[in-house]
């Protein structure tokens, strides 16, 4: 009953927004056939793409995925193929409540793989090493057929620690038909993880896979909303990826590795060590965004990565910061810093060689940041240089567009939304596009949500230069599109 008066509270402010414009009031702006061609043709472009991958997750999702999992399978059992589990667990500054569980869980997904399972933990605390040594002991299942390794490692990072460990996993010389399960130390994994992924494997063009994803949050606020939306709208796309079997992330939370790939030299020498030469900031070493270099090393190799719809790992998440805007301008400064640093350099693999859909949604991460600030560029424009009155008109406009998109995500997940997300997809968006456009020309600046990329006690006088050369460059970019806008428009 809350709901339904909560979202009809919603559709009231809509109509009051919309009925506080005259009749006419479009047709008294100067420019506004331009405006209304220009801001509607980029509508278009962006409401075909969406529909575009609706349709894709769909099909893929009801049709392709049920086939292609029935097959996998019947092969995976005819060969008896046997397929022993790696598990790579990293843990730093996990508070114990959330060591427990999760390691339970990948203990009982390790015991239920029938082929055995080796699990190699890379803690730093010696604390933390002991809590895991304490649960392993204690599990009420048979534990015979599970190895468990405990790599105690200085604070060196997190790419530091996965690239040791997966040296210790290629000392025991592990196979194509083995699999490896990336798991964060916060995220509990899907305790039938091996049985699920092994058998997609039989495709040899398959190198990793990934799975759905669901946020653990105890306050119920708006940090919580923002992810379950963000969680939801990544089952639309990542379907719709799946669909030509190229993910577009292997999620660093949890994700599947065919063993043998995982253990190569140059895969461990990408995690470890991993850069981009920039015409203008020079050498910049990756210090976040493992999960991006481990996807680059097997796109540029050729190999496909699947998305299973119907597999769900859970993550603890905690608010990096009190207030949900400071939050979401962290991680999201954070997850599409990750996300520039890595797709230029895969726009430079040709089409023919991935896929041109999945080439162009690439080129679409570029695209969007800008197209998406040419509407509220407009409309700040028209109710600066005409009337105010535009404003409540696009507010309107606005709340009705991303509460249909709110809708459809959530028939597609089967799940109802609260009336907090349509507002919340919006500053998704805009917020998004205007980070972006932020980290593009900063992609030296790297921090982690629980520490800093760096600890410096002054700056140097080069890096601060860089720093306002990077901010010169940001503002010319907008100032341009603003041009753009007013020019095409004619605002």
């Amino acid at each position: 009953m809350l709901q339904v008066l909560t979202h009809t509270a919603y559709f009231a402010v809509v109509v009051l927004l919309a009925t506080t414009v005259p009749p006419g009031f479009l047709g008294s702006l100067d420019g506004a056939t331009n405006s209304i061609f220009i801001v509607g043709f980029l509508g278009m472009w962006r409401y075909s793409w969406a529909t575009l991958n609706f349709a894709r997750a769909l099909y893929f999702r009801r049709v392709v995925y049920p086939a292609r999992k029935r097959r996998l399978r019947r092969a995976f059992a005819a060969e008896g193929r046997k397929s022993h589990a790696y598990f790579l667990v990293t843990s730093y500054m996990v508070e114990p409540e959330v060591t427990l569980p999760v390691y339970r869980s990948v203990f009982t997904a390790a015991a239920r793989n029938p082929d055995g399972a080796t699990i190699v933990s890379s803690v730093v605390d010696g604390a933390d090493a002991r809590l895991i040594q304490h649960i392993y002991d204690t599990m009420p299942v048979d534990m015979s057929q599970v190895k468990l390794v405990i790599d105690r490692i200085k604070a060196n990072g997190k790419r530091d620690a996965l690239a040791r460990t997966l040296e210790i996993i290629g000392r025991c010389n592990p196979t194509h038909r083995d699999i490896l399960v990336f798991v964060d130390g916060d995220t509990m994994v899907p305790l039938d993880i091996a049985t699920q992924s092994a058998p997609m494997f039989m495709d040899p063009k398959v190198g990793a896979l990934t799975t759905d994803e669901g946020v653990m949050l105890d306050k119920k606020n708006l940090f919580r909303d923002w992810f379950v939306l963000r969680f939801n709208q990544r089952q639309v796309m990542m379907c719709s990826m799946g669909l030509g079997n190229r993910v577009l992330t292997l999620t660093g939370r949890m994700s599947v590795f065919r063993a043998n790939l995982a253990c190569d030299p140059g895969f461990i020498e990408q995690v470890r060590d991993d850069y981009l030469e920039h015409w203008r900031l020079g050498t910049v070493k990756f210090l976040t965004g493992d999960d991006k270099s481990t996807w680059y090393w097997l796109l540029k190799n050729g190999y496909e990565m699947s998305y299973l719809p119907d597999v769900r790992s859970w993550s603890y998440e905690t608010q990096p910061r009190p207030g949900f805007l400071d939050s979401s301008q962290v991680l999201m400064t954070r997850w599409f810093g990750n996300m520039m640093r890595t797709n230029g350099r895969a726009l430079k693999i040709p089409p023919r060689e991935i896929g041109f859909f999945t080439w162009w949604s690439i080129l679409d991460q570029r695209l969007s940041m800008w197209t998406t600030l040419v509407g509220p560029i407009t409309v700040i424009l028209a109710a600066l240089l005409h009337s105010w009155e535009v404003i409540p008109l696009y507010a309107a406009w606005v709340l009705s567009t991303r509460y249909i998109f709110c809708v459809i995500i959530s028939l597609f997940r089967g799940t109802w939304f609260p009336v907090t997300h349509p507002p919340i997809l919006y500053f998704g968006q805009i917020a998004g596009a205007a980070t972006k456009t932020f980290v593009l020309f900063r992609l030296d600046k790297q921090k982690w949500t629980r520490q800093t990329s760096a600890e410096k006690a002054q700056v140097a006088l080069a890096d601060r230069l860089r720093a306002r050369e990077s901010a010169v460059h940001h503002v010319l970019a907008v100032i341009w599109l603003t041009l753009a806008v007013m020019f095409l428009t004619k605002v």
